[in-house]
């Protein structure tokens, strides 16, 4: 069965939940859990979201975040984020 679209929140404040393929680890050592945060903190300044909170489990990751209305979605900053993680991990192996 397909996923639902995502509904757009008319507030711009979303609870968001990532998590690793079949509930696999995403962060294995300290470093990785630094990478995620730093990862964060450019794409804040870059895409302009508001982080109002996070937690980063070895499995999975919530982040508690407010898109700019004049900046990008939802979508597209999770994206960045997703996509720039995963390569700073590949490149680190």
């Amino acid at each position: 069965m397909p996923r639902h679209a995502r509904v757009r929140s008319d507030s711009g404040m979303y609870h968001v939940m990532l998590r690793g393929i079949n509930k696999q680890r995403i962060f294995h050592e300290t470093v990785d859990y630094q990478c995620f945060l730093d990862t964060l903190r450019a794409y804040r300044d870059i895409c302009g979201f508001q982080l109002y909170a996070w937690c980063l489990m070895p499995n999975h990751v919530h982040l508690l975040i407010r898109e700019n209305p004049l900046g990008e979605t939802i979508s597209q900053i999770m994206k960045r984020i997703g996509t720039k993680y995963v390569y700073l991990v590949q490149s680190a192996l």
